[in-house]
């Protein structure tokens, strides 16, 4: 396992703080999930620009194109 140090402003330090003990989580624990989930919506975002370009070829230019030929 690795180790990540990041310097926090007191406020977001202060915001951390109090969200980890509403949730009786240690402010790692809430980090870890956090960046876990930016990293998802990024991967999902680099796909999605890979992706679009294939897609609207295909004739597919908004979600309801999609939705209409798997419905």
């Amino acid at each position: 396992m690795g180790t990540l140090t990041i310097r926090i402003d007191d406020k977001l330090e202060s915001d951390l703080d109090q969200l980890a003990k509403s949730q009786h989580r240690t402010k790692s624990d809430l980090a870890r999930e956090m960046l876990r989930k930016r990293v998802a919506v990024e991967r999902f975002r680099e796909l999605r620009r890979k992706a679009l370009p294939l897609a609207e070829a295909a004739g597919y230019l908004s979600d309801e194109d999609i939705f209409h030929d798997i419905s």
